[in-house]
């Protein structure tokens, strides 16, 4: 295998087409040419006079020596697993959003057969309640955005980030496209896949594994933990008022970041755990169009998708504010998931056609900004600042709203400008300074300022701010042996974004 990099694309082109151009700039004979893959594709608008494609391939040459200038490649091998006792062995889920689909998934992939049990329900009635949240404003705690199969990222954009280099990092987006998602997924420097197609492929990954002996039981809340001599000895199960015992040795906490009752439950059972850093804020939205060409600028011709922005702030009194989970054509969705709170996030279609873009605009808290030991004081400080964004909204599951100029001003909103909120069931026009602590507005103030100095319009007066976002990252991390992954109880392995060990095992889907 040979690569070559930084291949500029000025024109509109199918990406299978590529390798007519390569062979066409490097003179390399097609009959030399045994496979050919894109490794990595993405946009370079650095210069808005000169914004185009940028690629790198992998080539198999058959004549390899004849092409001594290319960069030599080799194939990454992916760590053995090794699993003793087979048959002993059956493996306990708490929770089947991506840490815990993947974990079963890799499970049956070597052999076990593990149960899976999620409190909320499968995508195809899942999709249904979620539905019913965003046009009704009917709410069930078990089963919404944040809880069922899939995790909070289903009803999200679907982006797939990391920050670490690990080769496992190539498998998970290897089994999205073999479960369904794009092959561009592979290659595409920022990928995404989409809530609809997240919801087919979730169904798919579901069936295989049960296919090779796993079992997922819906609806199933776990609701304690028999411990006997610091070895996890089985999970109590609730399931619709039906309570019954899952013997179990080895069981994964992928329970998500949103899980509260279960941290608690966690907590009195002498689980050890820590307060954490996380970040609250708000969502903001603009016209997709003012995004692209603050991005693109307006002299290419080439056709290029929704733009994204990613965009950071660091502030005197050391605080940061940046934003998060960015969605071209998106919208802000309803994500609560206890009763008479206001929780948003934003979601995207794998088209990103809608008229508006929107993200997290966050502020970094600190353990130091609440006082006492417990480290699930976290949790309390999110509830408390979505129960007040419930009542600025009217009580009834609308959002509190507020344009950016007004916000700045610190005045509550008496009218919409030119852009449109899209958050559902409904907003209420407010003043969101009256529930924000003082930091996160003083602080959001001066990075939206700073943000239109990096992408000009950020600051409209018009753009929309939505409240509240306050589920970015858990609150809480539960400790861990990284010698064996076990907690302080022997068998009890947390895993994922509830644990806040990683997001997406390392590749986020937000």
């Amino acid at each position: 295998m040979v690569k070559i990099s930084n291949i500029k694309v000025y024109e509109n082109i199918a990406d299978n087409k590529i390798i007519d151009l390569v062979i066409k700039k490097y003179k390399i004979n097609s009959n030399d040419i045994l496979n050919w893959h894109i490794v990595k594709k993405s946009i370079d608008a650095r210069k808005k006079d000169d914004v185009h494609y940028n690629y790198s391939i992998n080539l198999e040459l058959k004549n390899e020596n004849k092409y001594k200038k290319f960069e030599k490649v080799s194939k990454k091998i992916l760590p053995n697993i090794e699993i003793n006792n087979l048959d002993k062995k059956i493996p306990l889920i708490i929770g089947s959003g991506p840490s815990g689909l993947f974990a079963a998934l890799t499970m049956v992939q070597n052999g076990l057969k593990p149960t899976v049990i999620e409190q909320g329900d499968a995508i195809e009635k899942r999709q249904e309640v979620v539905n019913n949240f965003r046009n009704k404003g009917m709410l069930n705690p078990l089963s919404n955005v944040q809880f069922g199969e899939g995790g909070a990222g289903t009803f999200s954009d679907g982006k797939l980030t990391t920050g670490i280099h690990s080769p496992f990092c190539n498998k998970v987006l290897q089994e999205f496209v073999n479960f369904g998602a794009p092959e561009s997924t592979l290659y595409l420097a920022k990928p995404h896949i989409g809530t609809d197609n997240l919801i087919n492929i979730i169904k798919n990954i579901r069936e295989y594994i049960i296919s090779k002996g796993g079992k997922f039981l819906f609806n199933t809340k776990a609701i304690d933990f028999n411990i006997n001599d610091n070895k996890i000895k089985s999970v109590i199960c609730n399931n619709n008022g039906n309570i019954f015992e899952i013997p179990a040795t080895h069981v994964v906490l992928a329970i998500g970041h949103s899980a509260r009752d279960t941290f608690f439950k966690l907590y009195e059972k002498g689980i050890l755990m820590e307060k954490k850093n996380f970040s609250v804020g708000v969502r903001i939205e603009h016209l997709q169009d003012s995004i692209n060409k603050a991005q693109y600028g307006t002299s290419t011709k080439l056709k290029l998708p929704p733009a994204e922005y990613k965009l950071a702030y660091h502030s005197k009194t050391g605080r940061s504010c940046y934003t998060f989970c960015m969605c071209p054509g998106g919208v802000v969705i309803a994500s609560s998931s206890d009763e008479n709170t206001i929780v948003t996030n934003g979601m995207s279609n794998y088209l990103r056609d809608g008229k508006n873009a929107n993200s997290a605009i966050l502020v970094n808290v600190t353990p130091d900004d609440f006082k006492g030991d417990s480290p699930l004081l976290g949790i309390q400080f999110q509830k408390d600042l979505e129960n007040k964004a419930f009542v600025l909204g009217g009580s009834n599951y609308y959002a509190p709203i507020q344009r950016v100029e007004d916000f700045i001003k610190n005045k509550k909103s008496e009218f919409i400008g030119k852009v449109k909120p899209s958050y559902l069931p409904g907003v209420t026009l407010s003043n969101l300074q009256e529930i924000l602590p003082r930091f996160v507005s003083n602080t959001l103030i001066e990075g939206i300022n700073y943000f239109d100095t990096k992408l000009k319009g950020f600051s409209d007066p018009d753009s929309i701010l939505t409240g509240v976002e306050t589920r970015s990252s858990s609150p809480v991390r539960i400790l861990r042996n990284n010698e064996n992954l076990n907690s302080n109880i022997l068998g009890l392995y947390p895993c994922g974004e509830g644990a806040r060990i990683c997001r997406w095992n390392n590749v986020s889907c937000c």
